[in-house]
């Protein structure tokens, strides 16, 4: 796959992404907002997260 790097790359990003929104929710104990926007955010990462992943497991990119 030609932009497998990239795909890569982009894929640790989300990973990284991901982790640090998970330890955001869990330190918002007391700061509820904060707790709900982490969960909003992690579903919209988990969209990008199955968009690269799809891409990564099937090698769909580009030959």
């Amino acid at each position: 796959m030609k932009n497998a790097p990239d795909l890569i790359e982009i894929n640790n990003k989300i990973f990284k992404i991901k982790q640090l929104l998970k330890e955001l929710e869990t330190d918002a104990k007391k700061f509820p907002a904060l707790s709900r926007n982490s969960k909003r955010a992690l579903a919209s990462i988990k969209m990008l997260e199955l968009n690269i992943s799809d891409i990564l497991e099937f090698d769909l990119g580009e030959p």
